[in-house]
């Protein structure tokens, strides 16, 4: 047993090394790195703040704010500040080039693209969005703001490419408060989901993909299902375990020869679920994960969900999955897809772990990038520091990429098209929408009719 013990205890030691050289002209390939970044300002002390702010972001700050990274760098506060508070650059063009490079790096056919708000408890209520709001990470109703965010995933790695920061209702009446906080004039309130829809326009176009996922908040409402069919993307959403559902395989109950013939009630999506037999379930490898493959269970079925309004949707897929949690907690999983019932069992469980994937990816942006380390009340420092957040959480993806291709033997750099890629290969992705590939379709699976219609019955 001791051996065995000493022998497991220098596997991990092992582990735990990392390379001299992984950490070799760090220095010089984050200054390659952010080169396509920077070029978007258009003054020369915005791209040497830049550099300086995303260096902050990488380093051993404990909070890792324009002061501090001022303070770290010896430099000048004030000017930091005045560069993520109020200095009018623009982030789009940087949000851009970010989803370009995601796309590029690690586009699949059949990545995933998902949504994912999360919030950040603030104190106070000037700073730009800010009010007692659901706070996911607490669990409850709190003081925060809340961004949404977009991630793409797929087999290669996963990263976060864009991001909006939502504007209660409240605030975006508030003449006064806008003012205060820079909120600019064309910005209108939006619902989550529009401003997720609106993240999908901007960039989808450059992120390969077949599928769009979200948590239950983003699957809860009808709409949002519909416009995404709308739109042509298949989806896999997250619904709350209280979902009413109509099972359109159950047969009718028996009909007894007076008036309108009946149809199978609607239940609960967990009553449905504690129905089923044990034998209903297909034990399913999703991916090799840090400990081991990952192993779930899922089971799928044809149905009719019930709207807010009481109307009842079109036939959609219920797909629900269980695994173990950390603590060996059986946990169950609730989704709604409209992609045809002949998709794999195996493709729907891939795509419901991407979307936790992209939670890991938030975690990550806050532990290691500074991302919600912001001290700013406007609304241009809201989304100057997260952008810069986001490109720094993207070169360390780079990075870890980069280490895994050194283990395999391979030592090229993993990073933008500047790093190495031709001319010609930097382009393969850029399409116009009437040119560009059908990157939509499943893999593995034959379409064999068209989307869903979004007509309620």
């Amino acid at each position: 047993m001791d051996r065995r013990f000493e022998a497991r205890k220098r596997e991990l030691l092992e582990d735990c090394q990392v390379r001299a050289e992984v950490f070799e002209d760090l220095v010089e390939r984050l200054e390659v790195f952010a080169t396509p970044f920077v070029e978007c300002f258009v003054r020369s002390e915005q791209v040497q703040h830049g550099q300086t702010y995303l260096q902050g972001l990488l380093s051993d700050l404990r909070r890792k704010n324009s002061e501090s990274i001022a303070y770290r760098h010896d430099e000048d506060r004030m000017g930091l500040q005045l560069f993520i508070g109020k200095s009018p650059w623009d982030d789009r063009p940087l949000l851009n080039e970010l989803a370009f490079q995601v796309g590029h790096e690690l586009g699949e056919a059949d990545g995933v693209i998902s949504f994912d708000p999360s919030a950040f408890q603030k104190k106070g209520n000037s700073s730009a969005g800010v009010q007692r709001q659901w706070c996911g990470r607490l669990g409850k109703i709190e003081n925060c703001q809340v961004g949404i965010f977009m991630g793409y995933a797929s087999r290669a790695e996963q990263a976060l490419v864009n991001m909006k920061l939502y504007l209660p209702k409240k605030w975006a009446q508030d003449k006064k408060r806008r003012k205060q906080c820079g909120v600019p004039k064309e910005v209108r309130y939006q619902t989550r989901h529009q401003l997720s829809l609106e993240m999908l326009r901007e960039c989808g176009d450059r992120l390969p993909h077949a599928w769009v996922t979200g948590d239950d908040e983003m699957g809860r409402p009808y709409g949002f299902r519909r416009d995404l069919n709308d739109m042509g993307e298949h989806y896999l959403l997250e619904v709350p375990s209280n979902t009413l559902i109509r099972d359109q395989e159950a047969g009718p109950p028996a009909y007894h020869g007076h008036g309108r013939r009946p149809m199978v009630s609607f239940r609960r999506v967990s009553k449905w679920r504690e129905s089923l037999p044990e034998n209903a379930w297909t034990q399913i490898e999703v991916r090799d994960g840090e400990k081991g493959p990952i192993v779930v269970e899922a089971v799928k079925c044809r149905v009719c969900a019930k709207t807010a309004t009481g109307g009842t949707a079109p036939e959609e897929i219920l797909v629900l999955v269980r695994s173990y949690d950390e603590t060996r907690r059986l946990k169950h999983d609730s989704y709604l897809s409209n992609a045809p019932y002949e998709t794999p069992l195996k493709e729907f469980a891939r795509v419901s772990i991407a979307h936790r994937r992209i939670e890991q990816c938030i975690q990550r942006g806050k532990s290691e990038a500074g991302l919600a380390d912001y001290q700013v009340r406007t609304w241009k420092g809201w989304h100057h520091h997260v952008t810069l957040s986001l490109i720094a959480t993207w070169f360390l993806v780079s990075e870890a990429r980069r280490e895994k291709k050194m283990d395999s033997g391979d030592y090229r750099t993993s990073s933008s098209r500047r790093l190495g890629s031709s001319a010609a290969c930097s382009h393969t992705l850029r399409h116009s929408q009437a040119d560009r590939p059908n990157t939509h379709a499943l893999v593995g699976t034959k379409r064999t009719r068209k989307a869903l219609s979004p007509q309620t019955t």
